[in-house]
């Protein structure tokens, strides 16, 4: 069977992101909240939505120091250093997979998450479901996730024990966005 031309224009799906993939899917609903179905951030990095709080310009402010003057030769030392200023208790191995490496050396390129503007009264509007995930570990990080749950008029799931990586801590995470996307699929 062949695909009507323009289908994907109809598409609706469930946006999932941690961190920095938490950014780009508040970024994306905003652009597309018509082909949302609903949204879920885990611990976005959305400094920009929080700024003037204390503990969340103190790491951007320690993040800009790590991404200008970290140690960007080696993407493995810089990966490593800037997973400890974000709360990640996550062991990287020695040597770096490939992978792992070539994303290690991308992210010292990249631009701060704190320069991202997040439509957060367009994104409150939208009809979907929102979802804001934190891991109690980090007073900048809840800030951000204070500031979305209100703004955006999201359900607040905290799930602690895994620093940043809140995804790993397993079936407490996999639960409580497998409960979120059922309600959004049963539209209730």
């Amino acid at each position: 069977m062949r695909p009507t031309p323009g289908w994907w224009s109809r598409l609706s799906v469930h946006l999932v992101g941690h961190s920095y993939g938490g950014v780009i899917c508040l970024l994306a609903a905003a652009s597309r909240p018509e082909a949302v179905r609903s949204l879920t951030v885990i611990e976005p990095p959305a400094f920009g939505v929080a700024a003037g709080n204390a503990a969340v310009d103190d790491l951007v402010a320690r993040l800009k120091d790590h991404w200008q003057h970290g140690p960007r030769k080696s993407p493995a030392r810089f990966l490593d250093t800037f997973l400890r200023l974000v709360g990640s208790a996550a062991e990287l191995p020695d040597p770096l997979p490939p992978p792992l490496a070539q994303g290690a050396a991308m992210l010292i390129v990249e631009r701060g998450p704190w320069e991202a503007d997040i439509a957060l009264e367009q994104l409150a509007r939208a009809p979907f479901p929102k979802l804001v995930v934190s891991g109690a570990h980090s007073a900048a990080f809840d800030a951000v996730c204070d500031v979305l749950e209100r703004g955006l008029g999201a359900e607040r799931a905290v799930i602690a024990g895994a620093g940043h990586s809140i995804p790993r801590i397993g079936e407490a995470f996999n639960q409580r966005l497998e409960q979120f996307l059922n309600h959004a699929e049963s539209g209730q």
